[in-house]
């Protein structure tokens, strides 16, 4: 029965029961904590999310790792293995299902949906598909294995990690320096190949009539916030009134990831709007965020209502822009500006490697349609000989 039920989740054909949570604390270390199917803190993973908090891990990452542990000891319930004596052969099976299973925040119920995968014609860009992302995969792998780091160097958990892991990866890695190129190695087992796709920007026509069909100079303002800083969705969002330098045109954000206050510049047009914006809607406190809602109580945008904002623009343009591609918009206008160096841009951007940046110097096909045009219709070179010289003498030394 449990040979059975193993291949029945590895093919996605099994349901993984919705059992346990993830619930806030009050406290710091750790803010979050998993609840088991009793309803009580599951002992091994409670000091493993503090350690995560005492290392200076965001409230966020403690909330990421807490769900996927969650989903890990979901697959150990089930299979009835204790968590100290999972093996690889588990793992292949949280790896299998994670394969095949679809993905519930990808379920779409309205009718007419494009199909998950499919090609968008316009933007020519994939919509998600149905299951969960390589990266997704990958990411469980990375929490379930550091899980197990933590345990076995305390003493606690099994010596050899049921996650597979590449040392020769490990250890290059360790040592690697941002400003270096990036050595390449063998995946590990079980982990997923992640397609190197380049970054969607949206060309400069399709960008006109995105930002036509804003209709509120809130989201005006943020799309050309976003668009002219390259700061990403959270950021922004978090922006106060103490955070805009309006004689400077810079804004200040707290960075994903160091989550120090830093710089980001705004285009004059932006501010000009933002300003127009709070003067009708009038200017929040101080510490408060400068997006707010407009209907219902008043309280910040939040990431999820940006998001939609962008969805109901997608909806009238039959397009699929994300929140994201607007800071793939800047980067790209920015990275091939001949005015600006690409250490400038890598600047703005807060790229930890320059490699990164760099990724944006490219010209795309959809974008040359002008330059091609002129090109076909541009006539034939013909090859005209200077006066003076005869042609047949053209003919005898370089060929008719």
């Amino acid at each position: 029965m449990t040979s059975h039920l193993r291949n029945e989740l590895m093919e996605g054909r099994a349901a993984l029961p919705r059992v346990g949570s993830v619930v806030q604390l009050e406290t710091q270390h750790p803010p979050y904590v998993l609840l088991g199917p009793d309803g009580k803190p599951v002992e091994p993973v409670t000091p493993y999310l503090r350690d995560l908090a005492l290392n200076d891990n965001s409230p966020s990452t403690g909330r990421s790792y807490a769900n996927d542990l969650l989903r890990w000891f979901r697959f150990l319930w089930l299979l009835n293995v204790s968590w100290n004596k999972a093996t690889e052969g588990e793992v292949a099976v949280m790896v299998g299902w994670l394969r095949t299973a679809p993905n519930p925040q990808r379920r779409r119920t309205r009718p007419g949906t494009p199909e998950p995968g499919s090609v968008n014609p316009r933007t020519g860009k994939r919509y998600l598909r149905a299951g969960y992302a390589p990266t997704t995969i990958n990411h469980a792998l990375t929490v379930v294995s550091s899980f197990y780091d933590f345990h076995r160097d305390l003493g606690n958990g099994p010596l050899m990690n049921p996650v597979p892991v590449s040392e020769a990866r490990r250890r290059a890695l360790a040592h690697h320096r941002p400003t270096e190129t990036k050595s390449v190695f063998r995946r590990a087992r079980l982990r997923q190949r992640v397609p190197a796709t380049e970054p969607r920007a949206i060309p400069d026509a399709m960008w006109d009539e995105f930002f036509a069909v804003m209709n509120h100079d809130r989201d005006r303002a943020a799309v050309l916030l976003y668009v002219s800083s390259g700061a990403r969705a959270s950021e922004l969002l978090g922006v106060t009134p103490a955070d805009i330098d309006w004689p400077g045109q810079i804004v200040y954000v707290v960075s994903k990831g160091t989550r120090l206050r830093e710089p980001i510049p705004a285009s004059p047009q932006a501010l000009v709007v933002l300003a127009a914006y709070l003067d009708a809607m009038g200017l929040p406190a101080a510490h408060e965020a400068v997006f707010r809602t407009r209907r219902g109580p008043d309280k910040p945008l939040t990431y999820w209502a940006m998001r939609r904002v962008i969805q109901r623009a997608n909806d009238r343009l039959k397009t699929n822009w994300s929140l994201h591609d607007l800071r793939h918009t800047a980067a790209e206008r920015m990275a091939n500006d001949p005015n600006l160096t690409l250490a400038e841009v890598r600047a703005v951007l807060r790229h930890a490697d320059l490699a990164t940046t760099g990724r944006y110097l490219h010209a795309r096909v959809e974008d040359l349609f002008d330059a091609l045009q002129a090109h076909y219709q541009r006539p034939r070179i013909q090859r005209s000989i200077a006066p003076g010289y005869d042609p047949e003498d053209f003919k005898t030394v370089f060929g008719g």
